[in-house]
């Protein structure tokens, strides 16, 4: 019996040893269960402008990126970070696609950061006025993980509403 039980715990050891001896410890990221990301749309009056974040899960935004361009990209550590953003900006504004009242905007990068386990990264749209209705196209991360789910919380004129997509769904509008 004890035999069995340090066998055990040897090959537990085992198996885990790459977590515990890898080059950058930060690198790391345990799996988790689920596959979210969060965007969050908010019209600022003042500079009448629409801020926007999305906060994705690091290991699954690189996985995305890679799908997306061929080109493996460490988020963690970019070794060209003015590529990296190009890469992220052109992923984001293919998947994330906003029309205020009925119009088309364009959102331009603004620029992204780690934080512990997620990236987040900012777009905004200048000059518009609060829109009466928002129109949005999500799929982030969908050519990745079938069990996607994005979430979205959009504020204008201290008006918050959220909802949620879960793949395959796309689409959302929000009324102001």
């Amino acid at each position: 019996m004890v035999i069995l039980l340090y066998k055990w715990f040897f090959a537990s050891l085992l198996v885990s040893l790459p977590y515990f001896t890898d080059s950058q410890p930060d690198k790391y990221i345990s799996p988790h269960p689920f596959f979210i990301s969060v965007t969050e749309i908010s019209h600022n009056a003042t500079d009448k402008h629409l801020e926007i974040s999305c906060k994705i899960f690091t290991d699954d935004f690189e996985t995305a990126l890679l799908k997306s361009t061929g080109v493996k990209i460490d988020l963690f550590n970019p070794k060209d970070k003015a590529l990296a953003e190009k890469q992220i900006a052109a992923y984001l504004k293919k998947h994330l696609v906003i029309k205020l009242d009925s119009k088309p905007v364009i959102l331009e990068f603004v620029g992204f950061e780690r934080e512990d386990e997620a990236v987040w990264s900012y777009l905004q749209v200048s000059n518009t006025a609060a829109p009466k209705k928002m129109d949005i196209s999500n799929d982030l991360l969908y050519e990745s993980f079938d069990q996607q789910i994005n979430l979205m919380h959009v504020s204008v004129s201290g008006n918050r509403k959220s909802t949620k997509l879960n793949y395959p769904d796309v689409n959302t509008s929000f009324q102001f």
